[in-house]
Order: C-alpha cells, then structure tokens, then sequence
C-alpha cells in the first residue's frame, strides 16, 4: 500500500488512539462546508488552503489586515454569514483538498487566519501536517506571528502523531511499520511575519529554534527598518540570521564569529501595506534588506509597494492622489497598489530559495 493513497475500508483498522475526522476537536463547529478555490494573486505562491479562517490581531503589522477587509466581501457565503473576524473556525472538510489537486504548486497555508493561534487545537494542527507530509509534490507556506507555539508544537512533533492524524482521515504515513515521511517536512517552510526591529528581535530567535525544511520571513507590511544581521538574541548579544554568525559573544572575542552549523534565515519577502489605510514604507527600508539579503546570498522577493511608491525616482508617469512623508524623509505618492506595482530601482526582485535539507 503507497503511503499517500487513501486506505481501503475492507483493511483500515484504526487504533484504539485514533479518532474519526468528525470527532476532532475543533475551534468552532457547525459551519457549512464551502469550496474554496486554489487559485491566488498573492505574488509568491500559487494557491491558497484555509482550513482555518478568522484571527485576532497581535501587533503594529495586524493593524489593517487584508484578511479582516476581505472579511465583508466573504459574508454571503455559508462558511463565513454572521462570524466575527475573530470567530477563529477550524474547516474539516477543506483538509482533503491539496490531496485532490493535480498539478504540484506552492500552496500558501491560512491566508485567512495564523495556523497556530491558540484557538486553533494541536489535534487540529497534526491533521494540517498529515495532510502536508501525505501532499509531497506540493510545497507548504506556513507563516505565523505567534512562533512561540510553533516552536513548541514542532519540536514535541512526532512521525507516529501525524499517521494518528494522518489514520484519522483514511490515509496512512506507514508502510510495514516503517515510517514513510521525516521530519521536519521537506515541503513545508515554516515562516514568520515581522513589520519592524521590534518584531523581528521578538519572532527570529524563536523561529530559528523551530525545527524547518527552510526558514523564511515576510516583512509586510513593512512599517520600519529591519537590520538581519544584528538580531537581538535573548543572551543579550546580537545575531546576523543571514550569515549565520554572532556578535560579541560572551567568552569569546569581540567582533563577528561565524557557526556552520547555526540555523539561519533562507528566505525573505518584502512588502508594503495596501488598503485605503495603508501606512507608507521607506525605500530605504526595502532597499537596506534588498542588499542584505545579497550581501549573504539569501534569496530576497519585493512583492509590492503597497499603496504608496517613492515620488523620487519611482512615480514617473505615474499618478498619484496624495503625498506623505516617511519618519526618515522620503515623500511617497499614493497610486494604488496595481500602479504602483512591484519593480524595485527598475529591477524585479522574485528570488526563491533551494532546498539544501533540512534542520
């Protein structure tokens, strides 16, 4: 029997631990089952899989949320009529789909909530990872603002608590009791959302403690700027994530010390805030991780402007309703995101990072 392929009803026996899709715990029930369709204009990844929906907002980057804006439009259909954004819904019926889905693609997980908020069960979570770990040929996107539980959820994880999960919706991660997935995942990249300095010396530290195929970060919206290579680690001395190295280490000499075998950031992604409220991002912002990112060989994504693009340099032939002014000086036009598009000093930045193994 192939590991991905769903168990036949005349030999799937499940274990006394194992319980059916219907029992699984969940944030809230009830809701009628609604398609969702795979197809999405978020420009770094290919398709969308929300097997959970709402959230609540945890800092300056939820400010504006796209995912509570679409919130309204979403409202006539059946699985979202009468929610509260931070009604957070676990979709069992949606954790099947990326196994129904022909052609491999990256698959961007929740873009309608965050995996691992506290409503959201652990039991829930294992299913989302079998359904992952059973879906090879696509590649997952997992993003969170809440590392803390990732970082304990992935390091408790176990083989034997996906196939539970995986047994619970017919299938099985088992072959003659050899386990047929290793973990970390790796089609699963495991990231966090950071708007600022502040953000970023709260969310790195953690997610370079997370057991991951590949680490990555998306800095969107940007609202300050971000400096990877002087991270603030909990010891009190200063990371660079993007080379792999400290500063200063107590005990050791002062300046840069490099560590092979320390786990680093693989991927970052840049963007600015879009929406009639959007708050305007510093070139200089996106520009300082853009030569960051090159100066280690990490692979760097700008994905959009956002509402508002620098009037020097940038907005030529573009126009423009309004003028603002960044805190470090830059007067930005608001255009709209489609006008004000995604080239950064003329260039396209999509770089993506390849997957060396995992940590």
């Amino acid at each position: 029997m192939r590991s991905w392929r769903r168990r036949s009803s005349q030999t799937a026996l499940r274990s006394e631990n194992t319980h059916s899709l219907s029992e699984l715990p969940t944030a809230k029930s009830g809701y009628p089952k609604t398609p969702m369709a795979d197809k999405t204009r978020i420009e770094w990844t290919e398709a969308t899989w929300n097997p959970v929906t709402g959230c609540a907002k945890v800092s300056a980057g939820c400010k504006h949320c796209y995912a509570e804006r679409d919130w309204v439009r979403l409202q006539h259909l059946p699985a979202y009529t009468g929610r509260a954004f931070t009604d957070v819904a676990t979709h069992a019926d949606r954790l099947d789909q990326p196994l129904r889905w022909g052609r491999a693609r990256r698959v961007f997980v929740n873009s309608m909530s965050d995996l691992f908020h506290p409503d959201v069960p652990d039991a829930f979570i294992d299913c989302v990872f079998a359904v992952m770990a059973l879906a090879k040929k696509h590649t997952f996107q997992v993003l969170t603002k809440r590392p803390e539980r990732m970082r304990h959820y992935m390091n408790a994880l176990t083989v034997a608590r996906l196939d539970r999960a995986a047994r619970s919706l017919g299938y099985t991660l088992m072959f003659e009791d050899r386990p047929m997935a290793r973990l970390p995942l790796p089609n699963v990249w495991l990231g966090v959302s950071i708007e600022d300095q502040s953000a970023a010396d709260e969310r790195v530290p953690q997610l370079l403690e997370t057991p991951a195929a590949v680490r990555w970060l998306s800095a969107e919206p940007l609202l300050g700027p971000v400096d990877l290579e002087r991270i603030q680690w909990p010891q009190k001395h200063k990371v660079d994530v993007l080379r792999r190295g400290a500063w200063d280490l107590p005990g050791w000499h002062s300046g840069f010390t490099n560590h092979s075998d320390m786990n680093g950031i693989d991927w970052v992604v840049v963007g600015g805030e879009s929406g009639r409220k959007a708050r305007p991002m510093s070139p200089q912002w996106v520009r300082d991780l853009r030569d960051q990112c090159r100066g280690a060989r990490v692979p760097f994504m700008f994905k959009q402007w956002g509402e508002w693009l620098p009037m020097l340099g940038q907005a030529e032939g573009v126009p423009v309703r309004d003028k603002a002014t960044t805190a470090d000086g830059w007067v930005m036009g608001r255009a709209g995101k489609k006008a004000a598009g995604r080239r950064l000093d003329g260039e396209m930045h999509d770089e993506y990072p390849v997957l060396q193994g995992a940590n």
